[in-house]
């Protein structure tokens, strides 16, 4: 089993390289984040991004390591008191914003501040971000179905259908995290 690193050590390896982009994921488990957004993060990885997941539940991150992401433990990163390497982009599921108003408060904080750019997926979508978000798609690369694929079957689900696309709602996009909007 992969292990989780600790976010200090972390944090001291983000100041010591200040010029890398930096993707975000939070989301409750690994399987959720390789699924809806496994190829985007294999994607930024192998582009250059530094790709950290913070999730709940981290008794199985080895797909996520499979796709290049470093992973944090969720509480004990936002336990930190302070947060001086902020991502260039986030992402989490919509129904975590729904559910974690500490989630639902920092990607509010990123929209209302462009601090980020937001991509989340699924279908719950609270009323408040409807109006604030669009669609766009990301692309997936075929090493990135290649690995993802190999993620997904770690996780548990071998043969399950790799899409050539992924498909968020985001903020004003920057264009910078390899997002193409649907407008």
């Amino acid at each position: 089993m992969a292990a989780i690193v600790d976010s200090a050590h972390w944090r001291a390896h983000a100041r010591r390289h200040p010029l890398r982009y930096r993707l975000a994921i939070i989301a409750p488990n690994a399987l959720e984040v390789v699924r809806h957004a496994g190829g985007w993060l294999f994607d930024q990885t192998t582009a250059g991004w530094e790709v950290t997941v913070l999730v709940i539940d981290h008794s199985d991150v080895r797909p996520l390591r499979i796709l290049g992401a470093t992973v944090l433990d969720f509480e004990q990163s936002l336990a930190e008191p302070k947060h001086d390497t902020w991502p260039h982009a986030l992402a989490a599921p919509a129904q975590m914003c729904a559910t974690d108003p500490r989630v639902r408060e920092g990607i509010l904080h990123c929209l209302d501040h462009g601090a980020a750019e937001v991509a989340l997926w699924g279908d719950a979508l609270p009323d408040e971000f409807a109006q604030r978000v669009g669609t766009a798609h990301h692309p997936v690369s075929r090493a990135a179905r290649a690995f993802k694929a190999c993620a997904v079957a770690s996780a548990g689900h071998p043969g399950e259908k790799i899409g050539a696309t992924e498909v968020f709602s985001v903020g004003a996009l920057r264009h910078t995290a390899g997002l193409v909007s649907a407008s």
